[in-house]
């Protein structure tokens, strides 16, 4: 059986990290601390002058709920046409109504536009907001995704494994399901073994030390309880894990 590690990442910093502990797919974000936003095109560039594995970007303008009006759909498929700009492989994208379904008009226009141009594409976590995700796992098949990214609509991939598991068999090898959210080499074998999924998604989540010699520690970039001298990256050794663990 063939896995795909994902790993999810908002700096170059870890995009090396995760190729270097075997990720075979990144997904490229920006502010992983809000769910993952829109990466810029100078990343997206960069990325793809950097990555030997699949690159899909983040195609998500602002952080909060999947509803979208048209001036946002018309600003992602504009940085759809970035990714594409970029050499990017793909993006990660998802759109609701207000009633918790996946807006098929817009979600369209997206799918659509990321086909047009080559790219491949996943559908994102607000399926995990969806009302009715048997509903969701027909219109992800239609619209022509490659996979769907879920925790089976749980906190986290070990509480929703069972319907992580139903989701495998309606998707019935139109579309993968992919497993992200708490995933780790401590579970990993778990969620694939009792759910079928053969792509798993994670962060890798670490933090380093600052390396500025200076500390100006008055003045604060954002919320006053982020340490702006401790870098969230990815551990290339928590990937490295998680890869020999599901090459055992």
């Amino acid at each position: 059986m063939t896995y795909h590690i994902e790993v999810c990442i908002d700096n170059l910093e870890s995009l090396h990290n995760a190729i270097e502990g075997g990720a075979t797919r990144i997904e490229l974000c920006s502010s992983l601390a809000l769910g993952g936003l829109t990466p810029s095109y100078g990343l997206m560039k960069k990325a793809a002058q950097i990555a030997t594995i699949p690159v899909y970007a983040m195609i998500r303008p602002r952080q909060g709920d999947f509803l979208y009006g048209q001036d946002d759909i018309d600003s992602m498929l504009l940085d759809i046409e970035s990714a594409a700009n970029a050499g990017l492989q793909g993006v990660v994208l998802g759109v609701l109504t207000d009633q918790g379904e996946i807006d098929m008009p817009l979600a369209k226009q997206l799918v659509e536009k990321a086909h047009q141009l080559q790219l491949g594409v996943t559908f994102h976590r607000a399926i995990d907001q969806c009302s009715d995700y048997k509903q969701a796992i027909e219109q992800i098949a239609s619209l022509g995704c490659e996979r769907v990214l879920t925790s089976g609509l749980a906190p986290n991939v070990e509480q929703g494994v069972e319907v992580l598991k139903e989701m495998v068999v309606l998707a019935a090898g139109r579309f993968n399901i992919m497993a992200g959210a708490g995933l780790t080499a401590e579970n990993v074998t778990r969620i694939i073994n009792t759910t079928g999924v053969t792509e798993v998604h994670l962060s890798g989540k670490s933090t380093r030390p600052s390396h500025m010699k200076y500390y100006g520690e008055e003045a604060k970039m954002g919320s006053p309880s982020i340490d702006d001298f401790v870098v969230p990256i990815t551990s290339k050794a928590a990937i490295a894990e998680v890869v020999a663990t599901i090459s055992k």
